[in-house]
């Protein structure tokens, strides 16, 4: 039940109303529609009219007659972070929650992220980008011989666009490198190879409801083996600490590390980025993600717990939205 006394109120004087997007065709479809669902509820227990609508040829036509205040597109994987579906709404004139096209292609493929991060002197492994030709092209077994010789091991094999962990594999043994690749490129046509950088792994989660950026609270995560897909959605197979069990440089070093990458590749009202915090106290940035998962175990909703009143939060996030 809503416990509020009245409903926060739309463009239009009538109530606010909210389309939530999940499903899509990519390969993190149910974790968005746990997403979806669940960010629906909160946003209900506030007042808020809320409709989730899948990814389908009937989206147009549906949004064009619901005429929502705002979308809120919660589409995990390809379509839904690589800016394509934000250039689509921006397209159809909706505003929406979250990262334009153009902040979204900057963050959703990875070596770009790195790239730009780098430049402002952002800590993040030695890494290549390699697509799957090139393999073809000038022979899998020399290519792979010249990655482990100039980068080492271990080494972190992943996609270099997509999420949750799909597609990724942790090599500590050259003859795990080609096995690895397969399944990499069963994700995506370019692989990002980087160096493995040990020390504890934190994602810090970023708002902007109007008045800056700032850094929630940092989740740590300790997880039996690999933090792959199974880790991140099946409970038991990780435990979390939030806050993280840092001290205060170390705090710091994560939250300055999310807000300059939320800053430097232009996101918008909401992030989260993973990194690793090694032993001499340097934050390593992993990846940047403009459409985090909201899901019961993900990582923001828990960040959002930790910072007090998440659904004030989700509402504030809505209302920067609807603000443009």
């Amino acid at each position: 039940m809503s416990q509020h006394t009245h409903e926060p109120s739309g463009a239009a004087g009538g109530p606010l109303t909210v389309a939530i997007l999940a499903g899509g065709l990519s390969h993190e479809r149910d974790v968005s529609l746990r997403s979806g669902r669940r960010v629906a509820g909160v946003l209900r227990d506030q007042g808020v009219h809320v409709e989730v609508l899948d990814v389908d040829s009937s989206l147009i036509p549906t949004l064009e007659a619901m005429r929502p205040d705002v979308v809120w597109p919660l589409v995990h994987g390809s379509t839904g972070e690589d800016g394509s579906l934000q250039d689509l709404l921006s397209l159809l004139g909706v505003p929406f929650v979250g990262t334009d096209a153009t902040g979204c292609r900057r963050a959703s493929l990875k070596p770009v992220a790195k790239s730009l991060l780098a430049a402002v002197g952002v800590a993040t492994p030695v890494h290549v980008a390699l697509p799957q030709a090139l393999f073809r092209e000038v022979g899998a077994q020399r290519v792979l011989a010249a990655v482990v010789a100039r980068l080492g091991l271990p080494l972190v094999v992943k996609p270099a666009g997509g999420g949750s962990a799909l597609g990724v594999t942790v090599v500590t043994d050259a003859r795990e490198l080609p096995e690895a690749m397969v399944d990499c490129f069963a994700y995506g046509d370019v692989a990002l190879i980087e160096r493995a950088v040990s020390g504890t792994e934190v994602a810090v989660s970023v708002v902007d409801t109007g008045d800056g950026p700032r850094a929630l609270p940092p989740v740590e995560i300790v997880t039996d083996g690999p933090y792959d897909y199974d880790a991140r959605y099946n409970a038991g197979r990780s435990e979390y600490f939030v806050p993280a069990r840092l001290d205060d440089p170390g705090a710091a070093a994560v939250a300055d590390l999310a807000v300059t990458v939320h800053t430097t590749l232009g996101l918008r009202h909401l992030s989260r980025t993973d990194m690793i915090l090694d032993e001499a106290g340097t934050a390593w940035f992993l990846d940047a993600n403009v459409a985090p998962g909201m899901t019961e175990t993900s990582l923001f909703p828990q960040a959002a717990q930790a910072a007090g009143h998440p659904e004030q939060l989700y509402l504030a996030i809505v209302r920067a939205a609807l603000a443009g």
